[in-house]
């Protein structure tokens, strides 16, 4: 991947062209993700323009640099389907702003010994800089009603108080069991060297009463895990050797052990000594909130956002909403990568979890294979269904996937391990469909059969059905908060099932063809749908009202052509002409023709971590598709 950064310009001669709107404005209304009006203090962007506005290229962006020639020499050109007039020439120009710098290293990976939001003092100075941010704007009693609730933690405080005195009394009496029932929750905050500590003055004990065999367990079981936290480099040396000494005095490490009630008495010192550090950290810590600081954390989470992101905009956004991640608006115009390896055409694509470093794709040479996103390279081959594979999906951490067979089955594959874990038998016939409830503990599948299964994945059975189509189930997929699923058909109609009565509430009966896919936006107010009728239709999903038809490619065979939402700015789908289509989704605009697939477009899929779009085809073939700077950013064949 060719790391297109451009270079670094010095901070006082700043680029004539390049303009610095603050990333947030003044603090009345605050919410933040991609696409613009945080009213908070500005904030120097220095930072982030240094490495940005390193160009010399003016920011405008004629229309030729947007879309290729259209001369009489490629007749292929569909001119009334151009986007580069006032409709879709806002999202254009974004796309066309951006810098392509590829995927960043991350050294440090999310997890609880990085940030544990059940830390107790973490959960305390979240609630202090929400009480520092309502006083700030006036909310005074809000503030009050918020410090109120919370002293509740000082009940908390009592609780830890009392543990303390209770672990302090089991030291002296040697009652380890209930200090390490104890010990199931945070006392300390080095709460682990305790534990060895702990666990080194059981041992010693158990070699004082000459009690081999339980030291010896008790090395292996508790000590060696915390091996560690050992306080000189030749301790747990040391602690081995004891197993073979006649007494403790024996190794240098223990030469001046006291005995048993001297070294619990001394056990007891180090754990108060702990607790009165935590105090004093915490009294200390509690002293001081910098000013403004939840929106610092907030400015920083937003800039990390931009900064992590595979495209850099030239021009600093400026961020209107603290509910979504910003995803800076992509419009893919050339081919990234090419999959090759099924031995026959692949039906169904998906990237795996949200995200997305895996591809899990399904074809009817009755595989499915798993492929690593950012270097094509096959990671391994799922094989085990015998009949084609129409449809694949995966829960939203990335561990399992499921696919949906023409054998009737659907199977649960563990993608670290590569193996099936689950078979499900739904059918007696084809599935076409499946997809994971947004909890990730239910399936949801439709196919041939007409009936739509709700799927417990745990217990491996099908708890409820919905019935209600005339045709076979195309498609089937859950709303965003999982209370509904929504189905598509072949008896051209899309119903919506409420989870709970198992009852169809609502019927689409407006397209003219078979409904070949469905697909909600991600705040569940808008549902796309693709059908035989050569259209893709987006509709309100409270009305059930059409909002605007997708055209311009072709959907009328005997095939599961699909379309899907690429961010909150356009429309992706297949088409039988071989071309990956791109639509404005607010306009209806057809944007781009990507070129590439040698045979039917079945599907194509977006996934916002990596800006990436991903295809299937009748050629066998998978292919992702990025925006190269280099080339037009509209591509219309």
């Amino acid at each position: 991947m060719e790391q297109n950064r451009l270079p670094s310009r010095p901070s006082s001669a700043p680029s004539p062209h390049m303009q610095q709107p603050p990333l947030f404005a003044s603090p009345s209304s605050l919410i933040v993700g991609g696409h613009a009006t945080l009213n908070a203090p500005s904030m120097s962007c220095d930072s982030w323009t240094e490495v940005k506005s390193g160009t010399n290229e003016a920011l405008s962006v004629s229309e030729d640099a947007l879309m290729p020639s259209t001369n009489k020499s490629n007749p292929k050109i569909d001119t009334p389907t151009r986007a580069t007039d006032s409709m879709s020439a806002s999202i254009v120009q974004d796309a066309a702003n951006l810098v392509h710098v590829g995927l960043h290293s991350r050294l440090i990976q999310d997890n609880d010994e990085v940030f544990n939001s059940k830390d107790a003092q973490i959960k305390q100075d979240i609630i202090r800089m929400i009480a520092q941010y309502l006083g700030d704007e006036g909310f005074n009693a809000a503030k009050m009603t918020l410090l109120d609730e919370s002293n509740v933690k000082s009940t908390e405080r009592e609780e830890l108080g009392l543990d303390v005195k209770r672990i302090k009394k089991c030291i002296l009496d040697g009652d380890w069991p209930e200090i390490d029932r104890i010990c199931s929750k945070p006392i300390v905050k080095n709460q682990k060297a305790f534990l060895y500590a702990m666990y080194k003055q059981q041992y010693l004990e158990y070699i004082e009463h000459h009690e081999i065999q339980k030291a010896f367990t008790h090395l292996n079981k508790r000590l060696k895990p915390l091996e560690h936290y050992q306080t000189t480099p030749q301790e747990f040396k040391d602690i081995c050797y004891l197993l073979t000494s006649k007494s403790v005095q024996d190794v240098p490490s223990f030469k001046n052990w006291e005995g048993i009630g001297p070294s619990r008495e001394k056990l007891v010192d180090l754990f108060q000594i702990m607790v009165d550090s935590d105090t004093s950290n915490r009294q200390s810590a509690v002293s001081y909130i910098p000013p403004n600081r939840l929106l610092t954390l907030l400015r920083q989470a937003v800039t990390y956002q931009l900064e992590f992101s595979r495209y850099h905009p030239r021009v600093a956004p400026k961020i209107s909403t603290l509910l979504h991640n910003f995803e800076p608006v992509v419009i893919p115009n050339a081919v990234h990568k090419t999959f090759v390896g099924h031995k026959g055409n692949v039906k169904c694509v998906n990237f795996i979890g949200e995200l997305g470093k895996q591809i899990i794709s399904g074809s009817i040479d009755n595989k499915c294979h798993i492929w690593d996103t950012e270097s094509a390279q096959c990671v391994g081959v799922l094989d085990g269904h015998s009949s084609s594979v129409w449809d694949v999906a995966s829960n939203k951490a990335g561990s399992f996937a499921a696919s949906a067979s023409g054998d009737g089955t659907v199977k649960i594959w563990d993608v670290g391990r590569l193996n099936c874990s689950t078979t499900l038998k739904v059918s007696s016939s084809d599935v076409y469909s499946v997809e994971y409830h947004p909890g990730s503990n239910h399936l949801v599948t439709g196919g041939y059969d007409n009936i739509v299964r709700l799927i417990d994945i745990e217990r491996g059975v099908v708890v409820k059905t919905f019935s209600g189509h005339s045709l076979s189930v195309s498609k089937a997929i859950f709303n965003p908060i999982g209370n509904l699923i929504v189905s598509a058909s072949k008896d051209s109609t899309i119903k919506f099932f409420d989870i709970v009565s198992g009852l169809c509430i609502k019927t689409i009966t407006s397209h003219l063809g078979e409904v070949t896919s469905v697909e909600m936006s991600s705040n569940g107010t808008m549902l796309l749908s693709s059908s035989k009728d050569n259209s893709n239709r987006l509709w309100d999903t409270r009305t059930a009202h059409s909002i605007r038809k997708f055209k311009g490619h072709q959907n009328t065979s005997k095939n599961f052509v699909r379309a899907g939402f690429a961010g909150e700015a356009l429309v992706i789908g297949g088409s039988e002409d071989s071309l990956v289509h791109v639509w404005d989704l607010d306009k209806g605009t057809l944007l781009s023709r990507l070129s590439g697939h040698g045979g039917i477009a079945y599907s194509a899929v977006w996934n916002s971590s990596q800006s990436l779009i991903c295809s299937c085809s009748d050629d066998r073939t998978l292919k992702t598709w990025w925006f190269d700077p280099s080339k037009p950013v509209l591509t219309h064949y």
